[in-house]
């Protein structure tokens, strides 16, 4: 059955657009997993995603129960991390710190996303002044360092979860703007597009069904390759006070109230620093594999 299956999608001429389609995203996987680095990027994201979202499962403690007769305790079979100064099993914070963290880096990623891909689309299609606006609107952040602007946003709101997201989000769109417009450019005198517009298609309707459809494609492989910034953006926010409080497990913040035990009791700043690294290379090394999968110019 499965030979069947793959015959039919590998078929140099295949008897529908759908079976096009999926011949097309099945030679893309196995470009892709012939990348043993991507593939162990793609399978060490996936696990912390999976580890984060069974946190009350696999945790076995209360992250937020503290036990001061065992702080700061090495790593042992009971607890497998150690423990914190106040004696809050740090494997059990690590595991929920990801829900924290990585939620943080998914909110951030839906919302941004759409808006950069929307922006360049438009602008690159319409040119003239709507360009020129929404490109200066996009310098104006693009001209200040993003952890910069990010911390002045929280500081303007209130220090928290949602702050923090919302302040990302207006510091991470430009460059997928940017983007956006470039790829809009190079196809919008194409000759499909023309095509398209001599049968009476809006603006909007070439925008949304012909060109946003033709950006993604890059869009994806820069959304994964800066998942591993936008993780440390939201450690950094943590580590400042600006991002998750207290008792909140996040790894930027778990690092900022142990960073005092990191010569004596190493293991309570550096697991939760070791989460951080890992994560971000799980999807440094997953996007440089879509890169090579989804990039025509790298092929």
């Amino acid at each position: 059955m499965s030979t069947t299956w793959r015959e039919w999608l590998i078929s140099e001429t295949p008897a529908s657009r759908a079976q096009a389609a999926w011949g097309r995203r099945y030679r893309l996987w196995c470009d892709f997993r012939a990348n043993r680095l991507a593939m162990a990027g793609l399978i060490v994201a996936v696990a912390m995603v999976s580890v984060s979202l069974l946190a009350p499962v696999l945790a076995g403690f209360d992250p937020g129960a503290q036990n001061l007769t065992l702080r700061l305790a090495r790593p042992s079979a009971a607890h497998w991390f150690g423990t914190d100064e106040l004696g809050r099993d740090l494997f059990a914070r690590v595991l929920f710190g990801g829900r924290v963290t990585l939620g943080m880096v998914v909110a951030v990623v839906v919302m941004v996303a759409p808006l950069g891909l929307l922006v360049g689309c438009i602008a690159g299609y319409m040119g003239g002044i709507v360009d020129r606006l929404l490109m200066r609107v996009t310098d104006v952040f693009l001209a200040f360092p993003r952890l910069i602007l990010a911390l002045a946003f929280v500081a303007a709101i209130k220090p928290g979860i949602t702050s923090a997201i919302f302040a990302i989000v207006l510091t991470a769109w430009p460059p997928y703007a940017r983007l956006a417009r470039a790829e809009t450019m190079s196809i919008r005198n194409a000759d499909f597009i023309a095509a398209v517009r001599l049968t009476g298609a809006s603006g909007p309707r070439i925008v949304l069904r012909h060109i946003i459809p033709l950006c993604l494609g890059s869009l994806v492989v820069r959304v994964t390759l800066d998942m591993s910034s936008i993780i440390l953006t939201a450690a950094a926010l943590g580590f400042l006070g600006m991002g998750a409080q207290p008792p909140s497990p996040e790894w930027g913040a778990m690092i900022a109230t142990a960073r005092r035990f990191i010569l004596e009791q190493w293991w309570v700043p550096t697991i939760p620093g070791v989460a951080i690294f890992v994560a971000s290379l799980a999807f440094n090394l997953l996007g440089d594999g879509l890169r090579d999968v989804l990039d025509p110019k790298q092929r």
